[in-house]
């Protein structure tokens, strides 16, 4: 039995490849901010996922259903689970499995588990399919796109956009390609992996910036910290960004927290061209995979989400550091195959 005042926080996406989750950043930053008075609860999809075993930030993990099972699969493990654990709160941290935490979430409610999402309104107006209709409802810049179901389309879509294009999955990567041979591999690849519609988008030049963000559900930005990429995969992924001081960045991601009352954590993809003007190029719907780096500029933004879940009055954050750097590397964890064994075999370790 867990003490009263200790919460236990299932938290998923625990990846940490060349396209990592969010999982673990969000693990350290409640870390620090609860230290010995949360317990984390991984929630894994595969047994190789690096978070299950590292001892140092999850209390304990257990394997949960992909999220192709459905919604009344997944609440099933969940209660499971929470019969074990004792759970206070999710916090899911991938966008294809969003939809189905957004449907189960009152059930979990009903069960005294907190979540702190988006409705299903919400998501959809942000998804990168619909991203036309976004800026043409709410006013934004977005580059022009097409979503395709065809690889045979992209000729005449390489030359309405211009090469070199993005190629973009529906729910992960992006990829440029420089030719119409190049762009229709990476359609082949990205929908294999993703599935359809794969986006087609235009190449703006000019700076990429992220800024990971915070709203309340009611319009207010409790948080948003702006990051400049300084080193990117292949997969579109920030491997080392710096925090900025951009009040521009800042307005815009109040803008998106305003206009469709986002309740949670979401992270806006820009483009800053030449000539001042903001791009949105991409819309997650929850904590990016670099958020840790927020809480150490001095803005624990998953603290923050974890508070308003549990009915505290949480304000805006004043005030972030600027300059602070991340660099993402790559770290060897030996562990003994028995434990790979357990997951694999029992679902938990």
């Amino acid at each position: 039995m867990k003490p009263a005042d200790i919460l236990t926080v299932g938290i998923t996406g625990l990846n940490a490849h060349d396209n990592p989750g969010p999982g673990i950043a969000v693990a350290r930053a409640l870390k620090d901010a609860y230290g010995d008075n949360i317990r984390l609860i991984g929630l894994a999809y595969e047994a190789l996922e690096p978070g299950i075993y590292m001892d140092k930030l999850l209390d304990k993990t257990y394997h949960i259903p992909y999220p192709a099972a459905g919604a009344t699969v997944l609440l099933e493990r969940l209660l499971e689970i929470n019969g074990m654990t004792g759970l206070d709160m999710i916090i899911p941290n991938f966008d294809a499995e969003l939809g189905n935490f957004i449907k189960i979430a009152p059930r979990l409610a009903a069960e005294d588990i907190k979540t702190f999402l988006p409705d299903a309104v919400q998501l959809a107006a942000r998804d990168k399919t619909q991203l036309h209709e976004f800026a043409a409802t709410y006013g934004f810049k977005v580059p022009d796109y097409v979503n395709l179901t065809k690889a045979e389309d992209m000729e005449v879509t390489g030359d309405k956009l211009g090469y070199p294009l993005f190629i973009k999955g529906k729910y992960y990567e992006a990829r440029l390609a420089d030719n119409a041979d190049e762009a229709k591999k990476i359609f082949h690849d990205i929908a294999n992996r993703w599935g359809l519609p794969v986006i087609a988008q235009r190449c703006i030049k000019g700076t990429e910036i992220n800024v990971a963000g915070l709203g309340d559900g009611k319009g207010n930005l409790i948080s948003a910290v702006p990051m400049r990429k300084l080193y990117i995969t292949d997969k579109g992924k920030a491997w080392a960004g710096v925090t900025i001081e951009d009040a521009e960045l800042v307005d815009l991601a109040g803008q998106f927290a305003k206009t469709l009352q986002w309740r949670g954590g979401f992270e806006l993809e820009i483009i800053k061209d030449n000539a001042g003007n903001l791009y949105i190029i991409e819309i997650n719907p929850r904590f990016p995979a670099w958020i840790y780096l927020a809480a150490a500029s001095g803005q624990n933004q998953p603290a923050a989400l974890v508070k308003m879940a549990m009915g505290d009055d949480v304000q805006p954050f004043e005030s972030y550091e600027p300059g602070k750097l991340f660099i993402r590397h790559s770290w060897d964890d030996v562990v003994d195959i028995a434990r790979f064994q357990q997951f694999s075999a029992f679902g938990e370790i």
